[in-house]
């Protein structure tokens, strides 16, 4: 094994510089994974224009790879040996909380980097903490006892595991936190990566219609959003959407709405309420907006919707993707559009932030591809 590891690493706003650790002395109760798959979504967009600090951070927090190290307590642990590929979670828990004993991890104080400045977090903590090996845009990455794993099934390969991310998010969202099931009528707002993968995830469930609004520049997602099931796409540019939600429902509306748009403001939010069947409906949102002037709370309350934040994933739907991925039953290497070096991971996350006008939807660095 080499004495150094080669990391991309995010220096300033918009800023990578390739740079070289050494490789970490693994203790008995940690490991050492080479990383063969990182994804990128559009929150490290956000984090790689915007970092939140100044610290010098190795992005990349959708992990897959394999085991090249473990001490003999991380083996007991967790058990994997040295060759397995995981899927590693970029939440790293206490494990004694009540939120980790339910393997909702996402809700540890110890992940939270906003509130907890000792947080660990794939791809959000210092690379000047120990071990240095914090983000999935380099060679290895380091496994404490605590990192949270997933062995990936065999046949599936490492560029599909890379998208257990937006897989678990989409059955978190859809299933578990908007109820989604048998009959369901579905309102998908946005085809990118978690738009699609809410598609498959209210599909398997059962849910009756499904609808994926978009854009012209959306033309290919909303072409693949009805090859993985989706009943109905509409482009908001063309005649009054809601109307056409409308229209396709019979004049009800929808039981859920799922935005899962970016940079589109408060247009998303507003069509939503408006398409939302007049009792009980569920709305679930990203949060992309720091205030909402106007906000027409009076037309929420008097339709009794529900609005519920999309943050992250539990263990079980992760499972629950990987078992998905194994199954074949969707085309979901469909998704995996575009691969880069590590050298080139400007450019990788410049494609997914919709920069140089390739039509992406699932991007991946491969850290060990010759640039």
């Amino acid at each position: 094994m080499a004495e150094n590891v080669l990391a991309a690493v995010r220096t300033a706003p918009s800023t990578t510089e390739l740079r070289e650790f050494p490789m970490p002395d693994i203790p008995a109760d940690g490991a050492l994974l080479k990383v063969e798959v990182a994804g990128i979504c559009g929150t490290d967009v956000k984090m790689y224009g915007r970092p939140p600090f100044p610290d010098p951070v190795i992005m990349g927090h959708e992990n897959v790879g394999v085991i090249a190290r473990a001490g003999r307590e991380f083996t007991a642990r967790k058990g994997l040996v040295e060759g397995d590929r995981v899927f590693v979670e970029h939440y790293v828990g206490c494990f004694r909380c009540a939120w980790c004993h339910a393997g909702e991890y996402r809700h540890c104080e110890l992940t939270d980097w906003r509130t907890n400045p000792e947080a660990r977090r794939y791809g959000y903590t210092s690379a000047e903490n120990p071990y240095h090996l914090w983000g999935g845009f380099a060679q290895y990455l380091y496994l404490p006892w605590n990192a949270v794993t997933h062995r990936v099934p065999d046949g599936v390969s490492p560029e599909l595991a890379g998208l257990v991310t937006p897989l678990s998010n989409g059955i978190e969202w859809a299933l578990v936190t908007a109820g989604v099931g048998y009959a369901s009528t579905v309102l998908i707002q946005g085809p990118g990566q978690q738009g699609l993968s809410q598609v498959v995830a209210c599909k398997q469930a059962g849910a009756s219609r499904i609808i994926v609004t978009g854009t012209p520049r959306d033309a290919a997602r909303l072409a693949l959003a009805r090859e993985l099931g989706a009943d109905h796409t509409v482009d908001v540019t063309e005649g009054d959407p809601l109307q056409q939600v409308l229209d396709l429902t019979g004049g009800r509306g929808v039981d859920v709405v799922l935005d899962c748009t970016a940079g589109a403001g408060t247009a998303p939010v507003l069509l939503g309420i408006d398409a939302l069947k007049r009792r009980e409906g569920v709305m679930v949102v990203q949060g992309e907006l720091a205030a909402f002037p106007d906000f027409p709370l009076k037309k929420l309350t008097e339709k009794s919707i529900a609005l519920k934040s999309a943050r992250g994933h539990s263990y079980r739907a992760c499972e629950l993707a990987l078992e998905q991925l194994a199954s074949g039953r969707f085309p979901l290497e469909r998704l995996a559009t575009h691969s880069y070096p590590l050298a080139e991971t400007d450019r990788a996350i410049r494609t997914v932030g919709g920069e140089g006008g390739e039509d992406a939807v699932h991007v991946s660095l491969l850290p060990w591809a010759a640039a």
